[in-house]
């Protein structure tokens, strides 16, 4: 019995290590260089008022068109982490850390049961050491839970392959939730989820697990139906605008064909190495020719099959997609960013298995440790003192440096973001000035007036027009500088 748990012991040590420096990379100075901006500061606003005045929601964050809401979910996710840091965002935001080092776990583990432990362990370690992931992994905001729900998705429909009868109501659940939390092209895992039960339409359950599975996915939805049904329009109407009137045509099909397969590139790229995209076509074409020459092989694998339908049905949807204004964004595919690790994992430890095979991959992984290392140090090793860099510990020094200057004194705050709404001062000064300094900026005028701004690299003359409009305000008696963030103590000019 020793010997067996011995062994076992040695057997998970690369995992060990894999989930340690995962971790590592994912807490290292995190709390310093936390993003809290727009959506952190619009977000902890509502949930301050639903832990502090009981104000209930059915409804959570906007998505990418304007006035379609997703559910509250999120919301009430990291509700219970906020309550218990007293407010501060470094809670929840270590809580969605962690939920993301359990989904390479996950990952470990789905991809053992596609292709063995190579490939279990090589998709761990590309996901917890990829910068990309990495910074995915520790943003504060909806689409960060969307690395489990769909690694456990991808999981739950191994198991019913294997036919597990309680996976089709897991995959309900995960897909109403994916849909909840996930960003736009979530909503293509049902034409997969399609497909794959058409495939295997014999490991279909009875009908009263279809029935129940069906229930679990619109469960997700039910807060959403219930605000619909107070409020008449307000969730249906942007909706159904968008899809009638929601800008597309500006492009044509073969026009968005061409735009749609550099983003695609870049897209599955970025998520080995960023600064050097080009470095990864040789290995991309290397992947595409081996699938080419060896799918009658490989689709014998029915996860590996499940799997490319799965990832397929995203980048041809999205193809057909002109809505938006024909943006699309890389983090719309959140839900698909640890599948398509799982798949060159898996691909390329096929690959290693042939006579040259093992070199070419050593090459990738020493392109990978390398642009990895260098670009993780470059970003997450910069000084606070940067005039560029907007942390969250430079945004707590600015505010506790107004505090102290006031002294006591009655104050205003004008502040300047580059989204424009000041959320996160908002809610920073509502947090730290009701726990930590016992008061807050006052709404009437005052004669003190602090003016507290970012920088704003891509907007300058955005910024330097509403620093000319200070200078009618208040005169400057006062300024000091936190990185990005400038803080100067005024006295105003016309009082009422």
């Amino acid at each position: 019995m020793l010997k067996r748990i011995k062994k076992s012991s040695l057997l998970n040590l690369p995992l060990i290590i894999i989930l340690g420096l995962a971790s590592f990379l994912r807490f290292f100075r995190f709390s310093d260089l936390l993003g809290f901006w727009y959506d952190q500061g619009r977000d902890a606003l509502v949930i301050w008022d639903f832990i502090h005045k009981g104000k209930f929601f059915l409804i959570g964050p906007t998505t990418g068109i304007e006035g379609v809401f997703r559910g509250p979910w999120y919301y009430w996710l990291i509700s219970p982490f906020y309550w218990l840091g007293n407010g501060n965002p470094v809670y929840p935001s270590v809580f969605l850390i962690i939920t993301s080092i359990l989904s390479i776990l996950v990952l470990y583990y789905v991809g053992n049961n596609l292709g063995g432990k190579k490939v279990g362990l090589l998709s761990a370690f590309l996901a917890s050491c990829s910068v990309y992931i990495i910074g995915s992994s520790r943003w504060l905001s909806n689409p960060t839970p969307m690395f489990l729900i769909s690694i456990l998705l991808v999981w739950s429909i191994y198991k019913f392959l294997q036919k597990k009868v309680w996976a089709l109501p897991l995959m309900g659940l995960l897909t109403g939730m994916a849909l909840q939390f996930g960003s736009a092209t979530e909503y293509f895992y049902l034409p997969a989820f399609l497909i794959i039960f058409v495939w295997k339409r014999k490991l279909l359950p009875k009908p009263k697990v279809i029935l129940l599975s069906f229930g679990l996915m619109v469960l997700a939805f039910i807060p959403q139906l219930l605000f619909e049904i107070r409020h008449p329009g307000v969730l249906t109407g942007p909706i159904i605008n968008f899809l009638i009137n929601g800008k597309s045509g500006e492009l044509s099909f073969w026009q968005l064909i061409t735009t749609r397969i550099g983003f695609y590139y870049n897209l599955i790229a970025s998520k080995f190495w960023l600064n050097g995209n080009l470095l990864f076509a040789p290995f991309l074409i290397l992947v595409l020719v081996y699938l080419v020459r060896k799918w009658k092989t490989l689709k014998e694998n029915e996860m590996f099959t499940a799997l490319v339908v799965l990832l397929s049905s995203p980048f041809l949807g999205m193809l057909f997609f002109n809505g938006n204004s024909g943006n699309v964004y890389d983090y719309y595919f959140t839900g698909y960013y640890l599948m398509i690790i799982l798949f060159f994992s898996f691909v390329f430890i096929k690959i290693s298995e042939t006579k040259y095979g093992k070199l070419l991959i050593f090459v990738f992984l020493f392109i990978f440790i390398y642009k990895n290392y260098s670009t993780y140090k470059a970003e997450y090793s910069i000084s606070l003192n940067d005039p560029e860099i907007i942390a969250f510990e430079n945004q707590l020094k600015a505010i506790d440096w107004i505090y102290k200057d006031a002294a006591g004194r009655e104050f205003n705050v004008d502040e300047y973001v580059p989204p424009v709404i000041p959320y996160a001062y908002q809610y920073l000064f509502l947090w730290l000035g009701t726990n930590e300094y016992g008061s807050l900026p006052l709404e009437k005028n005052v004669p003190l007036l602090y003016t507290l701004y970012e920088v704003d690299p891509d907007h300058p003359s955005r910024l330097q027009e509403w620093i000319d409009r200070q200078k009618g305000i208040g005169n400057i008696l006062k300024e000091e500088r936190f990185g990005g963030i400038v803080v100067q103590e005024r006295e105003r000019i016309i009082f009422e």
